[in-house]
């Protein structure tokens, strides 16, 4: 078994990256042992997985901290990226967080950080709740010229953006032609980046790495209908307002005939392939040339190892034809907005 990566620009990415929100454990993903979280790591760099993608925001730090204690001795092996809230993009606050940042991972520089959503009030919104922030947010000359102070410095050697549009993907590069990566949520029942997003990204010969590979467990196949998610993570537009109880914002009657339908395509697919539904739908991502890395989750070993597996498993055209043709008409219902979790007429995303 061997690794496969893309090059992009200087970026030299594993076709899958680690996703390391779980690290550190915190109340969204539940308790994360740090033996497991030492043990996917290690395992991870030893074949060959080199993306490591974690952020500030995630469990307060502890993410950032458990992947640097993960990664202590083998940090040669890792591409570590961090993310800065939108928030926190004044000049001063930006490089403090870099700082932070650097300090809970134990490095001496980030290999990619990235802005983690656009700087507009509704964005700011779900990082604070400081008025004067909200209407007075960063200006995003300031913002990108922090990064490349940084860059300057050797604290970063990569800059980029996570959950931008084509508008402001155009807005960003103008201040900043050194942005290199765009982190976008991507899976099969997640398509919305096909439109414009992809082939923006392509023109400028700009890296995309997918988050949301899984759809957080929809698409492993580990929940038989819309009913059975928890409502914590049944939140996003292909679900029922009604179905987050409390935890949903987006006021949509979401798609979940539409998604069931196609995990139960899934589940038929990966039968006749004697796979996983996890490696079918991480196959599936990969299949995309324009995706250079696809993040996972993956809590233990054993979960790292079947999504390792997924690299290999070249799906034919007839499988992934059935594939996006069942999966259309999830599309076609949310359309081609990549926010998921704002109504689809006030995104974040633009």
């Amino acid at each position: 078994m061997y690794m496969e990566y893309s090059t992009v620009a200087k970026l030299h990415l594993s076709r899958i990256g680690i996703g390391c929100w779980a690290f550190g454990g915190g109340e969204y993903w539940g308790e994360q042992n740090q033996k497991d979280v030492d043990a996917v790591v290690r395992m991870a760099v030893e074949r060959g997985v080199n993306v490591f993608d974690t952020a500030r925001m995630y469990n307060d730090g502890a993410s950032e901290i458990s992947l640097g204690a993960a990664l202590k001795g083998i940090r040669d092996g890792a591409f570590v990226i961090s993310k800065v809230s939108p928030a926190r993009a004044y000049r001063k606050t930006l490089k403090e967080e870099c700082e932070i940042s650097l300090r809970n991972l134990g490095t001496d520089h980030l290999d990619l950080y990235m802005m983690h959503w656009p700087i507009n009030p509704l964005g700011i919104r779900h990082f604070t709740g400081d008025r004067r922030i909200v209407e007075n947010p960063p200006a995003m000359e300031e913002a990108f010229g922090a990064l490349m102070e940084l860059k300057k410095e050797g604290k970063i050697r990569h800059i980029g953006v996570s959950n931008y549009g084509v508008r402001q993907l155009r807005e960003a590069v103008a201040v900043c032609p050194e942005i290199e990566v765009n982190e976008m949520p991507y899976n099969i029942i997640s398509r919305a980046i096909e439109a414009e997003i992809i082939p923006y990204c392509a023109d400028q010969k700009m890296a995309i790495i997918s988050s949301m590979t899984l759809q957080q467990g929809v698409l492993a196949g580990i929940y038989q209908s819309a009913g059975d998610v928890p409502p914590h993570q049944a939140h996003s537009r292909h679900f029922a307002q009604e179905r987050g109880k409390g935890t949903s914002r987006h006021n949509e009657e979401g798609a979940e005939e539409e998604v069931f339908k196609t995990v139960a395509l899934l589940r038929e697919l990966s039968k006749d392939l004697g796979v996983s539904v996890a490696q079918l739908s991480v196959a599936w991502v990969l299949a995309n040339p324009r995706i250079s890395s696809a993040l996972i989750g993956s809590r233990n070993g054993a979960e790292l190892e079947d999504n390792i597996r997924a690299t290999e498993l070249k799906l034919g055209t007839d499988a992934l034809d059935r594939i996006n043709r069942v999966s259309q008409a999830v599309l076609d219902k949310l359309g081609n907005n990549p926010d998921y979790y704002e109504n689809s007429k006030e995104s974040r995303i633009y």
